[in-house]
């Protein structure tokens, strides 16, 4: 099954196809900035029973009328098959399209960038008839934005750093910054960015850390995301009073029986935060003789 993370580390590519310029920079590798971009459709498929498709497919048209497709995949882990996929995904579009294809795949972990990165030959070991180099875009060569200017000056390169840092010590800098970097930008620009950071870190822990952001820093932003943290946030706190009120009838019930409780048995009881065990106290402590019997199993 494709992960959301999978989805946002090349879906970034069909929101802001310009960002495969300044990628190509970070990589060392001069493309310039397109005139226009198409997505394309990712069906490789023959007519025969065996599919192909690549993650994203955009064609680049250069303001001096050149053009290319940018092939983009999003690769999670090493997998020995996946060279000849990639091998077979450009020599088809070239065939193709007759343009000129470049592979880009992006990672969010370093072995497997290291390993996408890469030349891999194909043939006779002594004389190979082809040899794959693919652009790879990971934590390795991604930069660590955690300057908040810097981020402002191109929040789509921001965004696809943070994604390829999700597994960084440092992402919680990475995030900050980048909703930082958010707060005085149209709804209409930081919605892609806000969902695509979401979805592109998965179910890391950081993606918790970018919902408490977006909840806190963004507070005034309106989207789908911050919608539902602000839900989740209102259930939470409705359901953190009544547990709070139930401990405190607990309590109550028990200083009017007599029942010494001492501080343990007290932080316990104001600590727990499951109704459904709340509810069995509160239903024995009118009859209780001790603390014992109100925490009793069974």
């Amino acid at each position: 099954m494709v992960s959301s993370s999978h989805e946002a580390m090349h879906r970034i590519f069909q929101e802001y196809p310009g960002l495969f310029s300044r990628v190509s920079e970070v990589l060392g590798v001069e493309i310039g900035p397109p005139a226009s971009a198409t997505v394309m459709p990712t069906d490789l498929t023959e007519n025969r029973p065996l599919e192909r498709r690549v993650d994203t497919l955009l064609r680049i048209d250069m303001e001096d009328d050149r053009s290319y497709l940018l092939a983009i995949e999003a690769q999670g882990k090493k997998d020995p098959d996946k060279p000849a996929s990639w091998m077979y995904y450009l020599s088809y579009l070239q065939a193709k399209y007759k343009l000129p294809p470049m592979l880009l795949v992006v990672c969010q972990d370093r072995a497997t960038a290291e390993w996408a990165a890469r030349p891999f030959p194909v043939g006779h070991p002594q004389s190979p008839v082809l040899t794959l180099q693919a652009l790879v875009a990971g934590p390795h060569n991604m930069p660590v934005i955690t300057d908040v200017a810097e981020a402002r000056k191109d929040l789509a390169l921001a965004t696809l750093a943070a994604i390829t840092h999700a597994g960084d010590p440092d992402i919680g800098a990475i995030l900050k910054t980048l909703s930082t970097a958010l707060r005085d930008v149209p709804e209409t620009i930081a919605d892609p960015i806000v969902e695509l950071t979401a979805q592109g870190l998965g179910n890391r822990p950081a993606a918790q850390q970018w919902r408490n952001l977006v909840a806190v820093d963004l507070s005034f932003y309106k989207s789908s995301l911050s919608e539902e943290i602000r839900d989740e946030g209102r259930a939470e706190g409705r359901t953190e009073g009544r547990a709070e009120g139930i401990a405190r009838g607990i309590l109550l019930l028990l200083a009017q029986a007599g029942v010494d409780v001492p501080e343990e048995a007290r932080e316990r009881v104001m600590g727990c935060a499951d109704l459904d065990t709340l509810s069995r106290w509160l239903l024995r402590a009118p009859t209780a003789t001790s603390v014992e019997d109100v925490f009793a199993v069974g």
